[in-house]
């Protein structure tokens, strides 16, 4: 037996780069920051603040869902597979890329007076790519 899942809560980097291919299949890639706090040692040491950055590629609904309601420094919740991924650069070099593949995600952040297209905390937008619920809020 394997198993190969990924959850991750944290802020987006970038605003989400939506693009449509075949049939107008939409697909959308996005930068995620998940950040673990630093603390103080007993013995007065200071821990820095420890940033991971995950690349997040999205299908179908989840990309629409995030074209329309994800903007950069939102707090999402994303579920999902870890893949590797190679290419060739512009120099002939092979490169390889890790990325998430989103099958969940939860829009985590409020709306704000600013106009932020956001929808609110813990809107889900299912793999079968649905519009977000609201469900029951806790605020």
């Amino acid at each position: 037996m394997s198993l190969n899942k990924v959850l991750l809560i944290g802020n987006v980097g970038r605003d989400p780069e939506v693009r449509y291919i075949d049939n107008g299949v939409a697909v959308a890639q996005l930068s995620m920051a998940t950040t673990e706090r630093g603390y103080t040692l007993p013995n007065g040491v200071q821990v820095p603040d420890r940033t991971e950055w995950h690349n997040v590629v999205l299908w179908r609904g989840l990309a629409q869902t995030v074209e329309k309601y994800v903007r950069k420094g939102d707090k999402i919740f994303v579920e999902g597979q870890i893949r590797t991924r190679t290419y060739n650069d512009k120099n002939g070099k092979q490169r390889s890329v890790i990325e998430i593949w989103a099958e969940r995600l939860e829009l985590m952040t409020k709306p704000t007076a600013t106009g932020n297209t956001a929808q609110p905390t813990q809107g889900e937008a299912p793999a079968s790519g649905g519009q977000p619920s609201h469900g029951d809020l806790p605020f």
